[in-house]
Parts: C-alpha cells; structure tokens; sequence
C-alpha cells in the first residue's frame, strides 16, 4: 500500500531522497550536471509530496509555481529497488491534484534526454513534448513536457 503525504523541503526523508536522486543525476548528467544542478535547489519547496510502501520510505516529488497559473515538477523520483510498483505515478498524480486544489492550470516540467525512464514515464501520463523553456532553451540534452491539469 502506497502512502504519500505533503509535506516540505525540511521533511527529513525528502531530503535522504534527494541525495540519492542528485547522486544519479550527477552519473546520468556527466558534465552538464553543475548547470542543472543550480535549478535543483529545495530550500524554497513548499509543495513536497514523500511516499512510503509499507512504512518504508519510496519516493518523492515536489512543485513550485512556474507562472501564474502553472507549476513546474521537480525532484520526482523513485528509489530503484521500489521502481514498477506505480509509486511514481501515484505520487505526480497527488502532485497535479494539489496543484490543481491550489488553482493551478498546468504542470511543466524538463528532464534529460539521457534519462529514457523519465521521458517514457512523463508521455505515458500523458506529458506533450514543448518547446524547452527559460533557463533550458539552449541545452540539447534537455526536453521540456506540459500537462494541462
């Protein structure tokens, strides 16, 4: 049974999630990784979603307004050894459900191209590919995706 509850950026296991997530990215990003790592900060997240299976700690997710009527995803991921139980699709649909309570529109969010799980996941919850936005415009190795919410 999946729990996910809201929480912060102060949240302890978030923060133990994100440092595995940014030990994977660091691998996966190769020299890219300090530029995105600098758009990766959580002291400012206020919109945290932790997820537990069976009181153990599963993944996270989090979102912070990108315009007016929009969030933009951040720090979704998933531990490996709990990937293919649905938890991160349970946790990015409790994400588009508080932003969505909150009065958001749509959801935005960039990943890497070297991350094929990540882009497979986003089209499969229904992600359309746009143009890549502000800080992404000119990196090749990221895709930028939408959902309207």
């Amino acid at each position: 049974m999946i729990k996910i509850i809201r929480t912060d950026s102060k949240n302890r296991d978030f923060n133990k999630l994100v440092t595995e997530l940014d030990a994977y990215l660091k691998i996966t990003d190769g020299d890219e990784h300090d530029f995105y790592n600098q758009f990766n900060g959580i002291d400012i997240l206020n919109n945290v979603l932790v997820a537990y299976v069976n009181d153990e700690l599963a993944g996270c997710g989090a979102f912070k307004e990108f315009e007016s009527l929009s969030v933009e995803i951040k720090r979704m991921f998933t531990k490996p050894e709990m990937r293919g139980n649905g938890i991160a699709s349970a946790i990015l649909k409790a994400l588009e459900l508080w932003a969505s309570e909150l009065n958001y529109k749509a959801c935005v969010l960039e990943t890497g191209i070297r991350q094929k799980e990540a882009v497979a996941f986003y089209k499969k919850n229904d992600y359309k590919s746009i143009t890549n936005y502000s800080q992404y415009v000119d990196m090749e190795n990221s895709l930028c995706f939408k959902k309207i919410i």
